[in-house]
């Protein structure tokens, strides 16, 4: 007789195995799915879930949380059993039937926004009160009624597309303080600096450096100054090669490279930009979904992995370690629909509208339109496999997961020197150090307890020895 805990691990595998067995995938593995299959869709193009976050309880030794958009509300999913997804609450939005639902997070506020028309609102939410409820803090139209996207950068909340209600107006970008989390305060319009753009569709911040997706207009990049409160531009591209919609970008963690992607027409090409020089930018490289899929948002790790949001074709992985050859390194097809009309005005509206890729597990969370919530596991794709050229060499850490240190083993055949580094999620170099060693067996530990919890990736490097490993620090 099996023992419950076995009999409850075969059920796990064996439902997850018919899951993955639903969706075409290479080098991504599908861990678990959440779907409420009484969402209802809104009516102009079947959209039932669209934007989606994550967020991470570090009083709770680390509990992650998705944050799910949909046509009706927000729902909060506890992913940190990640084969076993679990609604733990649900914030319903000021109307229902929305295209448009966009999140961030500062500290343990969640800013949710959706750009449908009225009646709407602009929503914090505070998870601080999880594993048990959320607490809604605003629902109201005082600071603004509708926006399109929104980005945290520092203390600080930039929304695009500014809808005031009533009569109040529009404006293409506005920076608010986050001083007091639950109380965001205007600092600047972007229109009292820059009257010329009409709509700011998406942006990404780093340091108060906007890269801004102007739709038909172009990308603009600007830097806001806290000292004069003022907006100013630093370059724009307004002509590149296959031209549309300029929808939204993600930018390197050494600033060097910004992706971006064009949204209408269908099937634009993915854009690759060198932004070494800010007044002296170029295209490396752009490239297209082989199945005709639009491209709709980019997501970088570091500074050689770019993960993609794709209408009708998934989420897909690229090498872009050389930015004038990307090349795909795995995908997950969240769409199972594949362009088939069901009844809604626009099929092309199928598959995968964003993703999350910065939870210490290292998993990634995909809300598909029609699907849900995938959780995934893409450390093959994002290259934290384990690798090993032996020539007679070999290396071996243990244990993993750890909670302390981890030991390394390593068995050289003939005298090298040898560099041991520990890098993050983000390509950063938490630890390094290089030991000449002799022939023969060699231990040697290496502390973790210091470190917060999450995933590291070991790299151990000699003449002849080429060893990475995932390291799970608990």
């Amino acid at each position: 007789m099996k023992t419950r805990s076995s009999l409850l691990a075969i059920l796990i595998f064996a439902t997850t195995s018919t899951l993955q067995a639903q969706y075409d995938a290479q080098n991504i593995s599908l861990l678990g799915r959440w779907y409420n299959p009484t969402e209802v869709a809104e009516p102009a193009y079947g959209i039932k879930y669209n934007g989606c976050w994550a967020w991470v309880d570090t009083s709770d030794n680390n509990k992650e949380y998705a944050i799910v958009g949909s046509s009706s509300g927000t729902y909060i999913i506890d992913i940190s059993t990640p084969t076993n997804p679990i609604e733990v609450d649900y914030v319903p939005g000021r109307r229902n039937q929305c295209i448009w639902r966009e999140y961030k997070t500062y500290g343990n506020y969640l800013y949710a926004i959706s750009d449908d028309g009225s009646p709407n609102s602009f929503q914090i939410i505070d998870l601080s009160y999880l594993p048990d409820s959320v607490h809604v803090v605003h629902d109201d139209v005082t600071i603004f009624e509708r926006s399109h996207t929104l980005y945290v950068d520092g203390d600080k909340l930039y929304c695009g597309s500014v809808t005031y209600p009533g009569t109040g107006g529009h404006y293409s970008m506005i920076v608010y303080s986050l001083a007091d989390p639950a109380n965001p305060t205007l600092l600047r319009k972007l229109n009292d600096d820059d009257a010329n753009i009409n709509h700011v569709h998406d942006m990404f911040v780093r340091n108060d450096t906007v890269y801004a997706s102007c739709g038909y207009q172009g990308l603009f990049m600007y830097t806001y100054n806290p000292g004069s409160n003022t907006f100013s531009p630093i370059n724009s591209l307004t002509s590149y090669p296959d031209q549309g919609y300029n929808h939204s970008s993600f930018l390197t963690a050494n600033g060097k490279t910004l992706v971006f992607c064009d949204e209408v027409p269908v099937n634009m090409a993915v854009k690759i930009l060198d932004v070494t020089d800010l007044q002296n930018m170029s295209i490396a490289s752009t490239f297209k979904s082989n199945e005709g899929a639009t491209p709709h948002n980019p997501y970088i790790i570091g500074n050689d992995r770019l993960i993609l949001s794709y209408y009708q074709d998934g989420l897909q992985i690229f090498d872009i370690s050389n930015p004038t050859t990307p090349v795909r390194t795995g995908y997950f097809d969240t769409d199972t629909l594949k362009g088939q009309n069901d009844g809604y005005s626009n099929p092309a509206y199928h598959g995968n509208w964003g993703a999350y890729v910065d939870l210490p597990s290292g998993n990634i969370v995909a809300n598909d339109m029609q699907n849900g919530l995938f959780v995934l596991d893409a450390h093959i794709a994002l290259g934290i496999n384990e690798s090993m050229q032996t020539n007679n060499n070999s290396a071996f850490i243990y244990p993993n997961p750890t909670s302390e240190n981890i030991s390394v083993s390593i068995l050289l055949k003939d005298n090298d020197e040898i560099v041991f580094e520990l890098i993050d999620l983000s390509g950063r170099s938490i630890l390094s150090s290089r030991e000449r060693m002799s022939s023969g067996n060699h231990s040697k530990i290496i502390k973790l307890s210091e470190l917060a919890i999450g995933i590291y990736i070991l790299k151990i490097t000699g003449k002849e020895l080429n060893y990475t490993q995932k390291v799970i620090k608990k």
